[in-house]
């Protein structure tokens, strides 16, 4: 919205909660706001190099300022140190068909009020033991505005503060207080803080007026006009995600997903280290679009907008992700032995010819799908079966022959016999007519991978409404031994490609326990949920 009209976006830390905020988090979040592209945002200042960009802020930088604006509310009447224990200031908050009590502490004096806060600020008093809060109405329908808690004692270091305060104000504090500061025209939050725009205008217009005290002293005119507005939108719901901090912190604790960063996981570390791309999830955003009245978008449409931004780029491999040996009974007679490789090629992008060419070997033995081979033709079925001529892609025509089970049934082997004067790019490659073309990558050539198939993390289409762990997917992730093309053994982490007929793949940074190449599926081909 800032380029779009001209303005200027801020990158804010509301720090406010000292037990919950750690520099780790803020060192993520700063690096995932560089990996979607607002490089404006985390540029060194060119007139202090290595200092802090001008447009990077932390509620924390504000605690001076805050902790001067509670002691005017507090002088001009506006706000009181309550100590009154938590069940009570509950019971005596009321409901929405009941109002609330006054605290037998709303009736200190200023002067009364002010000493007790900074006792507070002075760590003369416990944790939980007293809040301050502002004194609006405690028969308001709207319960925000039942005097809000404006500051708490919480003994904690501070990830940017260290050990300077023991009182910290509340978010709905200290938001509107970072607006005015920052000059933001718009400020731009979900639905669930509509309700907490009347005390966001009250905060800006208190701060703003001036105070005469009995002293004759004229105090206040904190901020200046005009203040800025607050707009709400509905958030954005995905079905089969959850995005509750608390929740994925949970899974996250007890080991349900491997970290933060797991594929599966909503945040974007996870969704990166799938191989979702900046490109996709502004894609998705914008197609999305902004409303009030909420509802749930399709998943299908997250994935719909990956593969819509990684088809016109993304390389081009073959991977077989369920091998089965395929031998080429006559390979050597036609070939000139059975040792013998015959180089093949393939684009590496279909519709881009100035990407060049992937170049990799067939032999007597390749490795194919296991689920290209049935014993009896299914309807519909043109791939490998006794009698049946197909094409191993960017290769030659084979004729299967038949296949070799152990006692059980599995599939051991399939046979086929070379057709000859076929090979692709040649004279005689249409020389027979087939039905079914299979993807393969030959024995002598592989690479070793292991291929990580994950999908929706929670089979509920819109969870966290019952049990978190029963609404789950038991089956969001398998994995497979799978053998990939040459070339990806030069493969760079993050890489993203399409293995044909599977869909798109990253090469995962991390690897897997043995040191073994990883490549995380990111989305399939189409859309196959529930199907």
């Amino acid at each position: 919205m800032a380029r779009e009209y001209g303005g200027v976006c801020h990158l804010r830390f509301d720090d406010t909660n000292p037990e919950k905020e750690e520099q780790e988090y803020v060192d993520a979040i700063r690096d995932a706001v560089k990996w979607l592209g607002y490089d404006s945002l985390l540029a060194d200042n060119p007139a202090q190099p290595g200092k802090p960009e001008d447009h990077v802020y932390y509620a924390s930088n504000y605690f001076d300022f805050m902790y001067r604006a509670a002691e005017y509310l507090i002088e001009a009447g506006l706000a009181y140190v309550d100590e009154q224990t938590p069940d009570e200031m509950r019971v005596n908050r009321g409901d929405f068909t009941t109002p609330g009590t006054d605290s037998p502490f709303r009736s200190r004096t200023p002067a009364e009020n002010l000493a007790r806060f900074r006792e507070m600020r002075d760590g003369k008093l416990d944790d939980g033991a007293a809040i301050l809060r502002a004194k609006i109405d405690m028969a308001s329908p709207n319960i925000n505005m039942r005097d809000p808690a404006l500051y708490r004692i919480r003994r904690a270091t501070h990830h940017n503060t260290g050990d300077t305060w023991c009182i910290y104000p509340m978010y709905t504090f200290a938001h509107p207080i970072e607006d005015a500061l920052e000059q933001i025209t718009h400020s731009i939050c979900t639905l669930e803080f509509e309700d907490q725009r009347p005390f966001y205008d009250w905060l800006l217009e208190k701060l703003a007026e001036t105070a005469t005290l009995p002293d004759g002293r004229t105090i206040g005119g904190l901020l200046s006009a005009p203040p800025p507005r607050q707009y709400e939108f509905a958030r954005l719901n995905v079905t089969h995600v959850i995005t509750s901090k608390r929740k994925l912190r949970q899974l996250v604790e007890e080991g349900h997903v491997d970290g933060w960063d797991d594929p599966r996981m909503p945040t974007l570390a996870g969704l990166r280290r799938r191989g979702y791309t900046p490109e996709a999830l502004k894609l998705f955003c914008e197609r999305s679009g902004v409303t009030k009245s909420g509802g749930w978008i399709d998943y299908a449409s997250l994935e719909a907008a990956l593969r819509d931004t990684l088809d016109p780029i993304a390389p081009r491999a073959m991977a077989v992700l369920d091998p089965v040996k395929l031998v080429i009974t006559n390979w050597g007679e036609l070939m000139g032995g059975d040792d013998v490789l015959d180089a093949c090629t393939a684009p590496v992008h279909p519709h881009h010819p100035d990407m060049g060419l992937r170049h990799f070997k067939i032999g007597r033995e390749v490795w194919v799908e296991r689920t290209d081979y049935e014993d009896v033709q299914p309807k519909g079925f043109f791939r490998l079966f006794p009698g049946n001529k197909v094409r191993l892609k960017y290769g030659h025509t084979i004729e299967c022959t038949g296949a070799t089970r152990d006692a059980d049934g599995k599939l051991l082997e399939v046979q086929a016999k070379l057709v000859a004067d076929t090979k692709s790019g040649t004279p005689g490659a249409d020389a027979v007519k087939v039905k079914g073309n299979i993807t393969w990558v030959a024995v002598a050539d592989a690479v070793e991978a292991e291929v990580r198939l994950y999908e929706r993390l929670f089979a509920a289409a819109n969870p966290g409404s019952g049990e978190l762990l029963e609404e789950l997917n038991s089956g969001s992730l398998s994995k497979c031994s799978a053998f990939v093309e040459p070339a990806l053994a030069d493969a760079a982490a993050g890489a993203a490609f399409q293995f044909e007929r599977h869909g798109y793949f990253v090469l995962d940074g991390k690897g897997g326990a043995g040191g073994e190449r990883v490549f995380n599926r990111a989305a399939g081909m189409r859309d196959s949920w529930g199907k």
